[in-house]
């Protein structure tokens, strides 16, 4: 257990992390933060946002499994912070400065604690005017390897037995009593298609083509009827084909899955932007780089949908209510919809 901090030692320190599951690696960098100030704020990334195999934990399931592992005193000095995800380096620093900003007084010094393990630990560059210090990681344990042992199988009690060596008794304790719940079944199927996807299509980038559609206010999603993101709300879009271009797919599945077609010279003249989304962890499945295309179509009557292909729904949705389904939202597509038509600020 750490030391209590000296009156030296009252600054603040900062770790960020998913912490998708919170394993001994994860508990060497709090407990090294807690031994050097007297205030740690924990930055938990990929807040907000729907369960996915990479995501299974919501950001208040990870923030317990953390303050699980505290004692009573511990806890009145780690604060949380969720962050979510941007698919924008730049942004995503600013919403982490300003959001430890409100949290510590004017001017603090901050020190920034992290483990430098390999490219996916860049962003610890990102933050010059703070001071940085690297810890040793003293184990070598890879929170993705973790996951796979504990949603690939439906006996959760021997995957946590195979657990135990990484995670401490807390975090074996939570996950023991989460795993009871009906939302890991479905994380272990999913864990299960996933896997199954990827094994089917094993390309190294494949191309899909997305569809924002929005009218009087609101924007076109479907309803996902696939088993991955299975009832996640989406916008309505498809792979490419092979004699296709971006514009032609996204028009396309638009029909497909919602029954919504109009003239094409009124399509043409609705568009308003096109953007390539292509960050490597877009997606869960895989690879994949889509062209999003935004079509407004004004003040006019919303006109009639109906989910049909592989969407169990349409619904014409309100811009102002977006915000309202962002843990509800597949993928990235909240951050594709905040592009176009500012969800956060709203």
């Amino acid at each position: 257990m750490p030391a209590t901090p000296t009156p030296a030692q009252a600054g603040i320190t900062v770790i960020v992390g998913r912490w998708q599951l919170f394993h001994k690696g994860h508990e060497t960098l709090l407990n090294a933060a807690l031994a050097l100030a007297g205030q740690v704020i924990v930055v938990v990334g990929s807040a907000f946002r729907a369960r996915d195999v990479r995501n299974p934990f919501t950001w208040e399931e990870r923030q317990a499994m953390i303050v699980a592992t505290l004692s009573d005193t511990e806890k009145d000095r780690v604060r949380f912070f969720p962050v979510r995800d941007y698919y924008d380096d730049v942004r995503w620093n600013k919403a982490v400065r300003e959001g430890i900003a409100q949290l510590v007084p004017e001017n603090a010094p901050v020190t920034l604690l992290g483990f430098k393990k390999d490219h996916t630990s860049y962003y610890l560059d990102h933050f010059p005017n703070w001071t940085f210090r690297t810890v040793a990681q003293e184990v070598d344990i890879h929170a993705t390897a973790l996951r796979a042992v504990f949603f690939e199988g439906v006996d959760p009690d021997a995957r946590l037995a195979v657990l135990r060596p990484y995670l401490s008794a807390p975090v074996l304790s939570y996950l023991q009593a989460w795993s009871r719940l009906p939302v890991y079944a479905q994380r272990v199927a999913e864990q299960t298609l996933v896997a199954q996807y990827r094994k089917k299509w094993s390309g190294d980038v494949y191309l899909t083509a997305d569809a924002v559609l929005v009218a009087n206010g609101h924007v076109l999603l479907i309803r996902r009827g696939g088993e991955i993101g299975r009832g996640q709300w989406a916008i309505p879009g498809g792979f490419v084909d092979k004699d296709e271009r971006f514009y032609g797919a996204a028009v396309r599945e638009l029909h497909e899955e919602t029954g919504f077609k109009t003239l094409d010279s009124t399509m043409r003249q609705a568009l308003k932007a096109s953007e390539i989304f292509d960050h490597p962890l877009r997606s869960a499945r895989g690879r994949l780089i889509t062209c999003a295309f935004f079509f407004d179509l004004g003040a006019i009557r919303l006109p009639e949908i109906k989910g049909s292909d592989d969407a169990m729904e349409a619904r014409w949705v309100p811009l102002v209510d977006l915000l309202k389904l962002e843990d509800q939202l597949f993928e990235d597509h909240i951050a594709i919809l905040d592009r176009f038509v500012g969800v956060y600020r709203r």
